[in-house]
């Protein structure tokens, strides 16, 4: 928890929204961190006492006992009055111009800290974890059950400091902080979507040629049974050494008789052949 110092800083102030803060600046940056702006009387007390740096301090609201912890930006408020971020107001229950606790206090340096976002819109960031890192180089420390504002593409994400190490109040200003995500507040696994057999299968049309002609398609065979298969006649004739190819052949289609007598009548060159010369005459 945090230690209070032996000359420790306390005292009360009036406080009021940065909105209310007079001058021509606009000081639209306060709202973007968890410091706040004390009056010059504040620097002067503080100066005089045992402080270290960074000056951190504790925010309590009496009336409804809630605290939180902060920095402080500067120090040009009107004297009783300080000026806090909107969301530090929320925490504290205060309304403008209430009265708030100041103490200054010292935090452990922190190690890890867990988040939870209090909108599904969180999770439409690409990169999370790199906004809220960088938004917390606003913050000077953090406090567990807090729920912080951080502006991103000019929106506003409200997230809940739901753990924090080593302590329950933290500072992180130049430390090496591991940060974890807690689910988002009302956020909802997407359902499975169970896949129903009765829904067509895809691809299960029929092609048409580009001739226009119909392409029947052949029943896929039937799977073959034991009783299906039939054994082969062995050769009873097989020999050792002898290979025997038995192939089907068609049958020789029956000749005619007339066709075998006229084989069997029929000589090659059996012709008598006509000379061109006479004979009994010389050249």
């Amino acid at each position: 928890m945090a230690r209070g110092f032996p000359n420790r800083f306390s005292t009360q102030y009036r406080c009021y929204s940065v909105s209310m803060l007079a001058g021509p600046n606009d000081r639209s940056d306060v709202e973007k961190g968890g410091k706040i702006i004390m009056p010059p009387s504040a620097l002067d007390q503080l100066s005089r006492l045992n402080i270290t740096y960074p000056m951190l301090f504790k925010l309590t609201n009496k009336n409804s006992d809630r605290m939180t912890h902060c920095g402080v930006l500067e120090f040009v408020a009107d004297e009783g009055i300080c000026y806090l971020p909107h969301w530090m107001m929320q925490n504290l229950l205060l309304e403008e111009g209430g009265l708030v606790q100041v103490e200054s206090v010292n935090l452990m340096v922190a190690t890890y800290s867990k988040f939870q976002p209090q909108s599904p819109d969180f999770l439409d960031i690409t990169n999370p974890k790199a906004v809220l890192e960088n938004a917390l180089r606003n913050f000077a420390c953090l406090t567990t059950g807090d729920v912080i504002a951080i502006n991103y593409n000019e929106k506003i994400y409200e997230l809940r400091v739901m753990e924090t190490k080593p302590d329950k109040a933290v500072s992180i200003i130049e430390c090496d902080m591991n940060v974890d995500f807690d689910a988002p507040l009302g956020y909802k696994e997407p359902e499975r979507r169970t896949q129903n057999h009765d829904e067509p299968t895809a691809f299960t049309g029929s092609g048409n040629r580009l001739d226009g002609k119909t392409k029947g398609i052949e029943p896929s065979p039937a799977p073959l049974t034991a009783n299906d298969i039939k054994r082969g006649i062995p050769n009873y004739d097989f020999k050792v050494g002898r290979i025997t190819f038995i192939r089907n052949s068609r049958p020789q289609p029956r000749r005619n008789v007339e066709d075998d007598d006229a084989m069997n009548r029929f000589i090659a060159f059996s012709g008598q052949g006509q000379s061109l010369r006479k004979k009994g005459r010389k050249p």
